[in-house]
């Protein structure tokens, strides 16, 4: 281990799931250990009604780097990745999902991409291990989301990401959504850091059942993302058309 490796943060928002999350602090507690010994693992519980709350109780007598933000009322997914990146404090943050989707052993491999130079490293998912109906949506949401955001990166909906903590300095970010993680990207983008994809594995979800697929939700995260796009695409734009052509007309005058 080298000690001129930066410090790391890994944190994982928990909602309901006491079924994966300590498999998620363990590998976390592996890997951070093997990079540097200025470490922390943070694990937002966001007003979980299983035994999730109990078992990371339990899990700090075991990890004494693991640390705890508890949201009494949940706050949604963005309300707990924004605890996250506040309550980040070392030099570099990697996160993903509590729900065992992603396997936190291949953070070793983003650790290895983020040299000089490189402000994130984006994870896209080589194939998605969901249900037939999940893919094709998930497919659809991509190409549009591309479309009227104009995202570079490959794969904006794959919450496996390392990133400099230095950036939260310099953005904010305000859904409390799912609708945060196309926020974060292309605030980021817009920002000019500079991006590495890097492929990682997917994985089907063995417990529980996705919060996002149902009507209701579908239809309040249309709506945001309409707000969203309007917030950091269409307004400026605008402003810096009609700020073009007055001063034309100032020059034309």
């Amino acid at each position: 281990m080298s000690e001129k490796h930066p410090s790391l943060t890994c944190f994982f928002p928990c909602y309901n799931d006491a079924h994966s999350i300590g498999s998620l602090v363990a590998a976390a507690d592996t890997v951070a250990a093997e990079y540097t010994s200025d470490y922390e693992i943070i694990v937002i519980d966001d007003g979980s009604t299983d035994s999730s709350r109990e078992l990371l109780t339990e899990l700090q007598n075991k990890y004494p780097n693991l640390k705890l933000i508890l949201h009494e009322q949940n706050k949604g997914y963005g309300g707990a990745l924004q605890s996250g990146f506040r309550g980040a404090t070392k030099d570099l943050i990697f996160y993903t999902d509590g729900d065992g989707q992603y396997d936190v052993f291949e953070l070793r491999k983003l650790l290895r991409v983020m040299q000089e130079g490189v402000d994130v490293v984006n994870g896209y998912k080589i194939e998605r291990s969901d249900p037939l109906h999940r893919i094709i949506i998930g497919k659809v949401y991509l190409n549009l989301m591309r479309f009227l955001f104009f995202f570079k990166v490959r794969d904006v909906d794959c919450d496996f990401r390392l990133m400099r903590r230095e950036i939260f300095d310099q953005i904010s970010l305000h859904h409390t959504s799912g609708v945060i993680c196309i926020e974060l990207v292309k605030k980021m983008e817009l920002s000019g850091y500079h991006f590495v994809d890097f492929p990682v594995h997917h994985f089907h979800r063995t417990h529980g059942k996705s919060q996002f697929f149902n009507f209701r939700r579908l239809f309040r995260t249309g709506v945001n993302i309409l707000r969203l796009w309007a917030e950091i695409i269409a307004i400026p734009r605008l402003s810096k058309l009609f700020s073009s052509k007055r001063k034309q007309a100032v020059l034309d005058s």
